[in-house]
Order: C-alpha cells, then structure tokens, then sequence
C-alpha cells in the first residue's frame, strides 16, 4: 500500500487528524500564553519575566518527566483507542477552563493549566505510538511513522505560528479561548474514528505509583541494547532540535541581524525539513524499516550543521533585516537553505528509529518502551538548555561556534551508536551497494513466509551476494557463509554483526562444520529466516556448481519450508570473480541485478538435486 493510500484509509486517518489536531492545539495555546507572558501579563505576577518564561517551560516538560512511564504502562493495560477517546475529553476540559482563564486574565490558573495540558500530551505520548502497529501492518508501518512525524512538525509549526498571530489581535484572549475549544472538539470528534483495537496479549493490570512504574519503564528500556540504544539516539535527536529552536531568536538577533519575520522564517524553514525528511524515508525505504537510512541521517545532520555555521555571517547589520531584505542578503538563502537540510536529514535518522522501537518491543511492553523514550526525550531537552547555558554564558561562545560543537557532537554520538550496535552501519552498507554499484530489482519475494522458519537456497556469483539478498528481503536473514569469505578483513566485521555462520568442509575442519550445522538448527529452531548456498563456493566460470547435501541434512534435523531463489546479472560484476577463476576486483563497476524467488517447497520433498534444478529454472528465466 503507497503512503497517499495509507493517509485515505479509514484505519490511519481519523488517527493521524487526531494526532495533528492535539499537537496544533497544544502549541496554539503554549505560544499564546508564552507571548502573553511576555509582553503583556509582566505586572500581573510577582516575578521578573524571564523567571516566568522559564517556569512557564518548566512547567509544560517537568510531566513528562513525573507521568511517562505512569502513561505507559497505562496504554499497555487498556484499549489504546478506549484511553485515546478519554484523553482528548480531558483535553476539551481542560481547554473550557483554559478559555475562562485567558478572558479573565488569571495567569496564575493558565500556568496551572499548561502543567496540566503538560500531563494530558504526556499520557498521550505512549498511546500515540504504540497504537501503530495495531492499525498498519509490518509494511505500512515506515509510513505511518513517516506521515505521523510529518504531520507533527507541520501541525507544532502552524500552531506556533497561528499563537503568535492571535496574540496581535483585539480582543486576544477571547479569540485564543474560543479558538483552543474549538480545536479540542474537533479532535475528539475525529478521534471517534479510530478503529477499536483491543487490548493485547499480557496486559499488565495497572496501579498507580509513578516512581515504582518510572524505575521499572526505564528497566525495561534497558534489556534490549539495540531498542536503548535506539532511545538513545532519537533523544539525541531532540537534543539537537531543542538546541537549535532555544537559540533561534537570539541567532536571528545578533548574528543575522533580523526581526521576529526571520524567526517565523527559520523556524518553518526546520520543520519543513523534518516533514519532507520523513515523507522522503518512506520513498527511500520501500516499504520496510530500513535502519540503513539512519546513518546517511547522522551524516547530513553534520553536514549541515557545519554548513550553518559557516553560512552565518561574521558581523550583523547595523539595523535588523524584515523577511524580504534578509533573503537578498548574501547569506540569507544559505542559512535557510542548511536549516532546511539539517530537518530533512533529521527526519531521515528518527522516522526508522521510531519504527524500529514499535517493530520490536514485545506488544505488551510496546507503550513503556515508547514512555521510556519520552522520559528520555525530555531529560536530554533539559540538559540541552544546560548545555546552552554552558557553552555560550560561562564558555564565551558565539551563537555559531556553538552549532559548530553541536555538529562535531553528533558525528561523535553518532560513531559511539554505530559502533555499540553495528546492525545500523551493516545495514548502511548494504543499503549503499544495492541502491549504488547494484541495482537490484526482485520478483516472487511475496513467497517468502512472513513470519517463523524458512530456509533461503541461492546461487552463488559474488563477495556481496549476501548483502543483497538481504537488502532485498523484508525479513532479518541469518546467512551461511563458507568460512574463506567470512574471514576477509573487513568483511569479517559485518559479516559478525549480521550473525552469519561460517562453515567449511568436514575434511578441512569438522570442528567448524559441526559447529555450523549446530548453529543452524538454532536458528531455525528460533523461528528465523535462514539462507544457505548450496554450491558451497563462488562460481568461477559464471555457470551453476552442483548443489552438496548439507541441505538435507538441515532439513532432516529442522524440517521447514524451503524457498528456491536465484541471482541474476552478477557475473562479471566487480566482485565476482573475473577471468580464469582469480579474485582482481576488475570486473564492470555498475551492475543490474535481478532477484527471483519461487513459491516454496515443503521439507518432505526437497533434496540437493530438486532444488538445483528449482534455481537452475529460476536462473535462466526472464523477470
């Protein structure tokens, strides 16, 4: 299903409308009291006003921190459209009251009420992902991250900027009231929608006792390094965001010598980014959570970042730029443009992120791992502002040289990630050569089975055969590798990260042979997708080698289905071999390559000679 089909059907839109209508209402009414604080309720408090902007954001975030984990294991006990149906009343509640405070000008109920609006979006965090994989399927769920990141960005943008319009007009707090219930029903309306999904498997029967639940959230995060890990990086993310949004106007101020317009327009110049980031993931994933996009996100979000810093001018004009004059100016374009690039790329590194958290917590852990990322996500916006803090009052840095450090930061982070979990790097290459030196197009991979055992049979032409059946292959493939190739330098380390089993002959080491064989029945005893080459080496003359027996032998221990498949196009390539049978990496640079599958054969009726005869057939035929 394409992603314009995914945002028509009747399971994900009234989802997504009520997802995008919370996040707009939200901010409409945080920036309008924001603003309100600031410009006009200064003599009705008791405080300076730059205490009250940063309570007033202290406010909003200490929720998410105090109620996430509260939150999850909420949505993991109940129907998660059940909890979504009540969490929007509560928000038209909330903002009945909220449209009473802003007429009568108590500021006091409206910071109250924003720390309360603070716990209703931290309840509804967990719910709000978790509840995905429940509407879409395994290949619809990159894109419904997609549109739902998009759809945020967009919705957080347009209420920004809608609070801040409506602070400028008569009679400004009647409008913002009215114009902030309206909203909460339309959300609830739409959210009546969204289909009843149920509750899952291994529910936990939920009590409230926020600090037992915060320790025992974050315990769970814990258990998967690769979904912690994942936690990791997506707050790193928010990290970065907070970083560049906090300093917005003070960079538009003092370094690029513009008003509020070249606030507004920064600000719609990064969440733009990230929507077109996230819809641009899907296209470049097709249909599957592809972690190899991950990387190529960290890189551009460092690229840019070094881009922005060497775009901002070395002295501001001496009076500040509107919108139009900063756009003629020498550097205008330049920032914008790099500001919009750091968003696209950060939409290409957390779109699969938060995918892969939905794809692999256990269900009935799905909405703690999610409120675990949310407790995170906030504890790293909080230390970004310390950081701010850090570096440009007590450091002495300017603006620009702390987006210099932020950029070097997240190549480090970066590199820490990739290296304590090496499936993303993995993943990166193989993600490269089959959309680069490969071309690969597949037919018949529908015949694999979705879920449990199968064993993958392949013809064997190339050094990158593996990488590309993988690449193409929805499903994580555990391969078996003849143990020359597992040893290559280099190759050997993704070889280990993809968890290949190398084997040889039992002449040449039955240690390894045994071992091997020990490791598939394993494997496919675990329900995984397994992949073996029957030739037991690289052709050397661009023709099909006879298949050895070790087929069998597997399927007598693991009876399971086999799928025949064959390669075509790779000989000749640049790492197949070449020539009379040496390995001179000589052979043609740019490759199309075809990957067919056929429908798979039960245990019973498969032995060496039938399946080779499958791929030979396989082989020879066209796509």
């Amino acid at each position: 299903m394409s992603a314009l089909a995914i945002i028509r059907s009747r399971r994900f839109l009234p989802f997504f409308l009520t997802q995008a209508l919370g996040a707009f209402n939200d901010n409409v009414f945080k920036n309008s009291l924001m603003l309100l604080l600031a410009f006009s309720a200064a003599s009705a408090l008791p405080w300076d006003t730059n205490l009250t902007m940063n309570l007033a954001a202290g406010l909003f975030i200490l929720p998410f921190l105090l109620f996430s984990a509260t939150a999850g294991t909420l949505a993991d006990s109940l129907c998660k459209t059940r909890l979504i149906r009540v969490l929007k009343l509560a928000e038209i509640v909330l903002m009945c009251l909220a449209a009473l405070a802003f007429y009568y000008q108590q500021y006091l109920w409206l910071l109250g009420l924003l720390f309360l609006m603070g716990t209703q979006s931290a309840f509804f965090g967990p719910v709000k992902y978790a509840i995905l994989p429940q509407l879409l399927t395994d290949r619809q769920l990159l894109a419904g991250n997609a549109w739902v990141e998009m759809g945020t960005f967009v919705a957080i943008l347009l209420g920004t900027i809608l609070g801040g319009l409506l602070v400028g007009v008569a009679n400004a707090p009647l409008w913002i009231g009215g114009l902030v219930m309206l909203f909460s029903v339309l959300g609830y309306l739409v959210c009546r929608a969204i289909p009843a999904v149920g509750m899952v498997d291994g529910a936990v029967k939920f009590q409230f006792s926020p600090i037992r639940q915060t320790i025992e959230t974050v315990r769970i995060s814990y258990r998967n390094r690769t979904l912690y890990l994942a936690i990791m990086a997506i707050s790193w993310f928010w990290f970065l965001g907070a970083s560049y949004l906090t300093q917005f106007p003070n960079f538009t101020k003092t370094v690029l010598g513009g008003d509020n317009t070249v606030v507004t327009a920064l600000l719609v110049a990064f969440s733009v980014g990230v929507g077109l980031g996230s819809m641009l993931c899907e296209r470049l994933s097709a249909e599957r959570v592809e972690l190899g996009i991950v990387p190529i996100g960290s890189i551009g979000l460092t690229v840019f970042g070094l881009g922005l810093y060497g775009s901002s001018p070395q002295l501001a004009p001496a009076e500040l730029l509107h919108i139009g004059q900063f756009l003629q100016s020498g550097y205008g374009w330049q920032v914008l443009l790099n500001l919009t690039l750091i968003g696209v790329f950060g939409g290409l590194f957390i779109v699969p992120l938060y995918a892969l958290l939905q794809q692999r917590a256990e269900p009935a852990e799905r909405a703690r791992i999610i409120a675990a990322n949310n407790i995170f996500n906030s504890l790293f916006m909080v230390v970004s502002a310390l950081v701010g803090i850090l570096f440009l009052s007590f450091a002495g840095l300017s603006i620009p040289q702390y987006f210099l450090i932020l950029a070097i930061m997240n190549a480090v982070v970066a590199l820490y990630v990739y290296s304590q979990v090496p499936e993303f790097a993995l993943r990166f290459v193989i993600y490269l050569l089959s959309h680069s030196m490969y071309r690969v197009r597949s037919s018949g991979l529908e015949h694999i089975p979705e879920q449990g055992a199968a064993v993958l049979v392949a013809n064997h032409v190339s050094y990158v055969d593996a990488m590309l059946i993988a690449g193409a292959v929805r499903r994580p493939v555990r391969f078996v590798m003849e143990k020359g190739i597992y040893d290559l330098p280099v190759a050997n380390w993704l070889f280990k990260a993809a968890k290949t089993i190398p084997i040889c002959s039992k002449q040449k080491d039955e240690q390894v042979y045994e071992a091997a064989f020990a490791a598939i029945k394993r494997e496919l005893d675990a329900g995984n997708l397994l992949c073996i080459f029957p030739e037991g080496r690289l052709t050397k003359i661009g023709e099909m080698d006879g298949f050895r027996p070790g087929i069998e032998r597997i399927l007598a221990e693991t009876p399971v289905p086999v799928v025949p498949m064959a390669l075509q196009g790779l000989w000749g390539s640049f790492f197949s071999h070449h020539g009379k049978g040496a390995f001179k990496f000589k052979g043609r640079f740019w490759s199309k390559v075809q990957l067919v599958a056929s429908p798979a054969l039960p245990a019973a009726d498969v032995s060496a000679e039938v399946l080779e005869q499958h791929v030979r057939v396989l082989r020879a035929d066209k796509m």
